[in-house]
């Protein structure tokens, strides 16, 4: 199956490709198409060639896939909840569907923005994917690192979303070029729907226990639940994850948290650190995920699941090589800090990432710390007095 992949990735005759491999194409597992995949991805090819001809090899293994048997998930569990989201954009998509059968361009544009717009609240399913799920399934098998794809695929999707607005918002956009993008948007949603509920979900539902699958429902009632109704917290996991104290008393140390400038205990420095207007991520020397705050208004999403994993797989697959950069440098000790700021849902956000050393000047991680400047940047002459509004 490999061979076939690396066949097609090098645009050998597919035909011919099909027939030679056809018994294993036809008992092709969703177990092995992350095996098929991870291996291309160590042969060196990036998540970004293999989407080239991903849709191509998964329609080949359609038929395989679609038949196999696998036990579906509760109705009112995590994983269940992830897939009547997905019933839900389906249903969101067919009524698009039907307003591009109106025959005024204007008045389909008109009609078609806040429809496009609002698919923009599905992100919050593939956030959910990529801080909660993912890291889940990557700490069992080695080959789930091939979730990097299917990350790189939520990518081309929220970049096709931007394209479909920036299109239905331009008096210049044509018909053709409307329905050139919006058919790529269906393409692309309707094809994540399909490569979850015939690869990812049944390969979860076979890797995860139930301890981990209650685990993760608790932490997604940190998101949003695009296009059905939010779910509650469940009484009977409502300690799930908390079997260990991270403030038990230790032998040595105590309940203390102390330094020269003052003894705190752990409660109270938890509470300084929600109470920052940052985001903040700390990542060992080892490149592993070791601690996030989490202040009241956060601005990029983070889940418990993230803990123990590596900085890698919390990023996009395009910008993994940008963290390398920023890492690299630190632990040469060329560089300290390195900034960034983008502008995001109308706020300007200020990225920044502070090298961690010990007293002996040697690399200990990074500090990544991220923060809303949109009021601060507004900020003229002074104000010496309290002025709270009532």
């Amino acid at each position: 199956m490999i061979d076939y992949v690396l066949g097609i990735m090098n645009k050998e005759d597919g035909k011919e490709l099909y027939s030679a491999y056809k018994n294993d194409i036809e008992q092709v597992m969703p177990q092995e198409v992350f095996e098929v995949f991870y291996s291309t991805l160590q042969k060196g090819a990036e998540p970004q060639e293999i989407l080239v001809f991903l849709d191509k090899v998964i329609n080949v293994f359609y038929k395989s896939l679609i038949s196999y048997s696998w036990e579906k998930p509760n109705q009112n569990s995590f994983l269940g909840f992830l897939m009547q989201e997905n019933q839900a954009l389906v249903s969101k998509l067919d009524k698009i569907k039907e307003i591009l059968k109106e025959k005024d361009l204007e008045f389909k544009k008109k009609e078609l923005v806040p429809k496009v717009q609002e698919l923009l609240e599905f992100n919050a399913h593939y956030l959910k994917k990529e801080n909660i799920l993912f890291p889940y399934m990557e700490r069992k098998l080695e080959k789930y690192n091939g979730l990097a794809i299917m990350w790189a695929l939520h990518d081309q999707t929220r970049a096709i979303q931007k394209r479909v607005l920036r299109c239905l918002e331009a008096k210049e956009c044509s018909e053709a070029e409307l329905n050139k993008e919006l058919g790529e948007l269906f393409f692309a949603m309707h094809g994540l729907v399909k490569k979850e509920e015939l690869i990812l979900f049944p390969s979860a539902v076979e890797a995860i226990n139930e301890q981990e699958w209650a685990e993760m429902y608790k932490q997604s009632l940190e998101y949003e639940f695009p296009f059905i109704e939010r779910p509650a917290p469940r009484a009977e996991i409502s300690d799930v994850s908390s079997s260990t104290d991270p403030f038990a008393e230790d032998s040595t140390e105590g309940y203390l948290f102390k330094t020269e400038t003052g003894v705190l205990k752990p409660e109270q420095l938890l509470m300084i650190f929600n109470a920052l207007p940052v985001d903040m991520t700390f990542v060992d020397e080892n490149n592993k995920v070791k601690y996030f705050t989490r202040p009241k208004d956060r601005i990029f999403p983070r889940s418990p699941a993230i803990i123990g994993r590596d900085v890698d797989k919390c990023h996009p697959p395009q910008s993994v090589h940008v963290v390398h950069k920023i890492i690299d440098a630190f632990r040469a000790g060329t560089k300290d800090q390195a900034n960034f700021w983008i502008n995001l849902k109308g706020k300007m956000i200020l990225i920044q990432y502070f090298a961690l050393r010990d007293a002996a000047g040697q690399y200990k991680g990074v500090l990544e710390v991220s923060q809303d400047i949109t009021e601060i940047q507004a900020l003229q002459g002074e104000r010496r007095l309290l002025n709270w509004e009532e």
